[in-house]
């Protein structure tokens, strides 16, 4: 039996609005519907400012969404509405946090006309440190990079977990070898998934991998919390973020809503891609999140015939790059047939050919990322958000 947004939209009629007037339906908070795999997504927009005690309404609409026969289940989030008259607002996520989340004090964020504007960063339960792996681009190899820097660092003896941010193209599944979805465990909380070490969340492990996740910014927005917040992810070390390419939805929520220790920009050598890659650089520096440094990925060609070596794309682009804005470089990666073919195979190098020169360049970058780390723990601002 096909399930339609009609069908939800039906049952969504029989729940009351906010003040019991009216149906949350009518009242136009329930977002675009989305049903992929027998299950339903959807937000509801309510006032930022009454996000906690709404917490019901949004249970109430899950509860009548999981009746629609022919519906295996439903994943509802709270959405803030946009305050009237607010400069430079952004439409934010409301879900609220597991209790034993604690918000870390941040400075308040200047906006336009003087008055500051406070967003607490909420930490993740568990996770010691967040640090987020971007491009201005895509097509550069961020999602193998993630993977095996991931990897790097479980291998200097950290314990690491890697979320897929990228919700319009999640690879994570296929990188690690995954299938399959993650057991929901008391409450809306999921156990993530594992392989080589790794824990992981991916919105690949939620819906079929041909399924196109036709999302406007809010949906994003509250996958990426939930994701984040309700996920038993234990106690980790560092979870890798693997970002979206770009400078959008995705990277302000991580900006604006998790306490980032810094960002890696993954680029390739020649002058287009770096154009990109500068952008990547310019949003995290506006939102004072601490670049760690610039990987420079499919930085030379090795013949497997010859040995010959080939700049294909030229070469040196992102190392200048990293020396003229005064952060670090750290490392490039060539492009080689082994790297290509573990990823595919989802038996990434770092785990499956340890010994070899490939899986050694991206131990050596992880080991450059937790230098960086270590140099900014205990000086590092928190980031704030800067309406100019």
């Amino acid at each position: 039996m096909s399930v339609t947004k009609e069908d939800v939209l039906a049952k969504l009629k029989s729940v009351k609005g906010p003040d019991l007037e009216g149906n949350i339906v009518d009242l136009g908070l329930v977002s675009d519907i989305f049903i992929a795999d027998g299950k339903a997504y959807f937000s509801l927009t309510v006032p930022s400012a009454r996000a906690q005690e709404l917490e019901p309404l949004r249970e109430a609409a899950e509860r009548a969404a999981k009746t629609v026969p022919g519906l295996k289940d439903a994943m509802v989030a709270l959405t803030a509405a946009r305050e009237p008259g607010a400069v430079g607002a952004q439409p934010g996520p409301a879900i609220q946090p597991r209790p034993q989340a604690q918000a870390r004090p941040q400075p308040q964020a200047a906006a336009a006309g003087g008055q500051p504007q406070a967003r607490p960063k909420m930490d993740v339960p568990g996770v010691k440190t967040i640090i987020a792996v971007a491009s201005g681009k895509g097509g550069v190899g961020k999602s193998t990079t993630s993977v095996n820097l991931a990897l790097g660092l479980q291998a200097s003896g950290l314990s690491v977990g890697v979320l897929d941010a990228d919700i319009y193209g999640p690879s994570m599944p296929r990188l690690l070898g995954i299938s399959g979805q993650p057991e929901q465990l008391e409450g809306r909380v999921l156990k993530p998934m594992q392989n080589y070490g790794l824990k992981v969340m991916s919105m690949g492990f939620l819906v079929e991998e041909d399924t196109p996740m036709i999302w406007r910014g809010p949906m994003v927005m509250s996958a990426l919390n939930q994701m984040l917040r309700e996920v038993a992810w234990g106690e980790l070390d560092v979870l890798v973020v693997d970002m979206p390419p770009g400078t959008g939805d995705a990277q302000l929520t991580m900006a604006q809503n998790v306490p980032l220790a810094g960002a890696v920009i993954v680029s390739t050598p020649q002058d287009l891609a770096l154009i990109d890659a500068r952008k990547g650089l310019n949003m995290f520096n506006k939102v004072n999140v601490p670049v760690l440094g610039i990987v420079e990925n499919m930085s030379y060609f090795l013949c497997p015939d010859c040995g010959g070596r080939h700049d294909i794309f030229g070469h040196g682009g992102a190392r200048e790059e990293a020396a003229r804005i005064g952060v670090p470089f750290l490392g490039e990666v060539p492009l080689a047939m082994p790297i290509r073919e573990t990823s595919d195979a989802g038996k990434p190098v770092v785990a499956t050919a340890a010994d070899g020169p490939h899986a050694a360049v991206y131990r050596e970058i992880a080991a450059n990322v937790r230098a960086r780390l270590d140099e900014l723990s205990g000086t590092r601002e928190m980031p704030a958000i800067v309406f100019e």
